[in-house]
């Protein structure tokens, strides 16, 4: 008797991966072999991004802010593991990924900055200070 595993959001997750890789754009379409989890909450002064990276070194992540857009890229090696020690089944997903996220206008892009803690990749975007109305005196002529 063969158990099949039953995962009822397979087919979405499925569907999320194919839209995500087809917005990404031809050059990044190929390279793109898992996609990671993000939260993004938005605080008085900051917006705060957090993305699950288990398994990725500091070293293999890339994170860009330009013309409006923050892009996180990477990859995560996979362990190389000889046949001989009885391995059956490989679920977690290794290779590139790629996210990009558009900023919004009050972000200030030039001091974004990002930590990674324990397979959690933190990137804060502060924001930029509101111009407050500038009151004109109405003066005699």
């Amino acid at each position: 008797m063969t158990l099949v595993r039953y995962e009822p959001w397979a087919l979405v997750s499925r569907f999320t991966q194919q839209l995500d890789r087809a917005l990404a754009g031809e050059a990044d379409r190929a390279s793109v072999s898992w996609i990671p989890h993000v939260d993004i909450h938005e605080e008085d002064t900051r917006f705060v991004v957090v993305a699950d990276l288990p398994g990725v070194d500091k070293k293999d992540i890339e994170i860009t802010a330009e013309q409006g857009v923050l892009t996180l890229r990477g990859e995560r090696r996979a362990e190389k593991k000889a046949a001989a020690e009885g391995f059956a089944r490989v679920e977690r997903s290794s290779g590139s990924f790629f996210r990009r996220f558009t900023l919004p206008e009050s972000a200030d892009a030039e001091a974004i900055k990002a930590t990674h803690t324990n397979g959690v990749l933190e990137i804060v975007i502060p924001k930029r200070p509101q111009e407050q109305p500038r009151r004109i005196a109405v003066e005699a002529a």
